[in-house]
């Protein structure tokens, strides 16, 4: 099963954590897989929040091509690829590309079975 945590941390200790894990990956003490994603602005993991709906109705419904998601979800088109853009830049998901009669099908695909929080009390 494939995990992603997600976390908000400043750059400096983004960066601190992958110096330990490079540390850790040189020495041959790597703990398995591990996926995260970090936000250093509230905004944006605000916005990944507001949307994880989507992930979820991915995983479960599977569709076919962005604008059967876009049915599924009743959202336009237009807002929906900017928050599947959002996602793909971030790494939460990919897109497949592929070709059905001459046209070009864009399938949104989750690799993640479960999604973890891990925030600091500030």
């Amino acid at each position: 099963m494939k995990k992603l945590i997600v976390s908000i941390k400043t750059s400096s200790e983004s960066l601190s954590d992958f110096k330990k894990a490079l540390k850790n990956a040189r020495k041959g003490k790597l703990k398995g897989e591990h996926y995260e994603v970090s936000f250093s602005d509230k905004k944006e993991f605000d916005k990944f929040v507001k949307n994880m709906g989507l992930l979820s109705v991915i995983l479960n419904q599977k569709p076919k091509s962005i604008y059967e998601l876009a049915k599924l979800v009743e959202m336009d088109i237009s807002n929906l690829n900017k928050i599947i853009l959002f996602f793909e830049t971030v790494g939460v998901i990919k897109i497949k590309t592929s070709t059905v009669s001459g046209r070009s099908i864009k399938t949104p695909i989750v690799e993640y079975d479960q999604i973890e929080f891990n925030l600091k009390a500030a």
